[in-house]
């Protein structure tokens, strides 16, 4: 499968990275097409790999992931052109983070809004889901906890497109938990704020979570 993944930044070649390590192709793109840092992530990886702006990416990809700064989505979006994102499921694994008040941050877009639904009406033919944004970019691929694998919640409109996801979670390691429609994005951010939070008072950043049943 063709990956296009927008951003340069430590999710996005930890996504890039996990993609072309279960063997398919992936373009990282960028608002420029000589992006140094995209160069050096395609440069490390070789075969496989390559670069060039967020609409390269848009129309390379068969599936996307939006990995760039979340208050910047829709910028991003309109830089990858509309006419390239129309069917394709768009993994949003963004947070609209405010740091303005320090850490931890707050959340730029709540209440009866969020990033996700952003996305979804700055992209209306992507097929778009909210997933990989509650858990640190060092545990995004085939996380090792001890008491098992974590579970990672998603949410989007499209049963399909959801259905791929999950395969992609599995694949990359999480018990996938499908909570419902885009709408539930403003409660998956709030969840980033979460384990945000414990990692600021704990100290440490290696955690996932896991919701346990019987």
């Amino acid at each position: 499968m063709k990956v296009g993944v927008f951003g340069t930044g430590d999710v996005g070649k930890a996504l890039g990275n996990a993609f072309h390590a279960l063997g398919h192709e992936v373009m990282m793109g960028s608002r420029d097409a000589g992006n140094d840092k995209a160069a050096a992530w395609a440069s490390a990886l070789g075969e496989r790999a390559s670069t060039g702006t967020y609409a390269d990416a848009a129309a390379f990809g068969e599936l996307l992931v939006l990995a760039t700064l979340g208050i910047a989505n829709d910028e991003v979006l309109a830089a990858a052109g509309s006419g390239n994102l129309d069917r394709k499921v768009l993994i949003d694994a963004t947070n609209p983070l405010d740091f303005s008040g320090g850490v931890p941050p707050r959340l730029a877009i709540s209440g009866n809004d969020s990033g996700g639904e952003q996305v979804q009406r700055a992209a209306p033919g992507a097929r778009v889901v909210k997933a990989f944004n509650t858990v640190g970019n060092a545990q995004m691929f085939r996380p090792d906890f001890p008491g098992g694998p974590p579970d990672m919640f998603f949410c989007g409109n499209d049963e399909a497109a959801k259905k791929t996801v999950a395969q992609i979670l599995n694949e990359f390691g999480f018990t996938p938990r499908d909570v419902g429609g885009i709408e539930s994005s403003r409660y998956l951010e709030a969840l980033c704020i979460l384990w945000v939070i414990h990692g600021v008072r704990s100290g440490r950043w290696n955690h996932a979570f896991k919701l346990l049943t019987k």
